[in-house]
């Protein structure tokens, strides 16, 4: 099992390395998988922007805009509660896209999709959007199937949230934020971590502690660094590996 799950970690992180992400094949992985064809024809929609830390992508119930196709960076998907409270049921990276109800004709958006770790990308009218898939099977595909993958995240974190302790969490979701971002060192605050895992700050300086004095990781001054990869899947809980395996069990019958 653990080389199957380290299997979609080095394809979500392999494709973090070279390339200039507005010049040649994009980063993206849904993008550069397309048919030159229709992959000229999406970029010629679309305008490369950068996104620093904390923009907004999408709000909850408010009208999609735009589109994004990710070549770094981390987007977390998250629901707010009518109390305010929020919690983090999706990660999305160069593997994905964000704007996924616009696939199937819907035009708003059941949750919040906001820059986690600074990113850049590709960003696209929604109405441009619409046109596109009209001509684009292949990108069509690809999006259906991404939603798919997006939703085993919704699935499996909303189990995790509910049953497993908060250190176990925060491992589970400190390996996935770095298998989207590809280094061992990013941007990450404790108030930022305990919104999106829906816990009290206070949780959380508990769970980075236990996980730092293990030598897992070392965290200070708003920077987390993974110190010790393997020893930190040990740590989490099952639900890292449970939305790996499924997901490569897919790619794999559609290979």
């Amino acid at each position: 099992m653990a080389e199957k799950v380290q299997s979609v970690g080095v394809k979500i992180a392999a494709s973090h390395a070279g390339g200039d992400g507005n010049r040649g094949v994009p980063q993206n992985q849904i993008l550069a998988a397309l048919p030159r064809k229709e992959r000229t024809l999406v970029l010629s929609k679309c305008r490369f922007v950068s996104l620093p830390a904390r923009t907004i992508l999408c709000e909850i119930g408010k009208p999609i805009e735009f589109a994004y196709f990710l070549n770094s960076g981390v987007v977390s998907i998250i629901n707010i509660l009518s109390d305010g409270k929020s919690v983090e049921v999706g990660l999305t990276g160069r593997e994905g896209f964000v704007g996924l109800p616009l696939i199937v004709g819907y035009s708003s958006s059941p949750t919040r999709a906001i820059v986690q770790i600074a990113a850049s990308g590709y960003k696209v009218q929604s109405q441009h959007l619409q046109t596109i898939l009209r001509s684009s099977p292949k990108l069509r595909e690809s999006l259906q199937r991404y939603s798919q993958e997006l939703s085993v995240q919704a699935i499996q974190v909303a189990a995790c949230n509910r049953l497993h302790e908060v250190d176990e969490r925060l491992a589970r979701w400190l390996l996935m934020s770095q298998d989207r971002v590809g280094e061992s060192t990013f941007p990450l605050t404790q108030e930022f971590i305990s919104n999106m895992l829906g816990t009290r700050r206070a949780s959380v300086t508990v769970a980075a502690g236990i996980l730092q004095k293990a030598g897992l990781i070392e965290y200070r001054r708003g920077q987390v660094t993974i110190e010790d990869r393997p020893g930190l899947e040990d740590a989490a809980c099952e639900c890292y590996n449970g939305i790996n395996d499924q997901i490569e069990r897919w790619r794999n019958e559609s290979a």
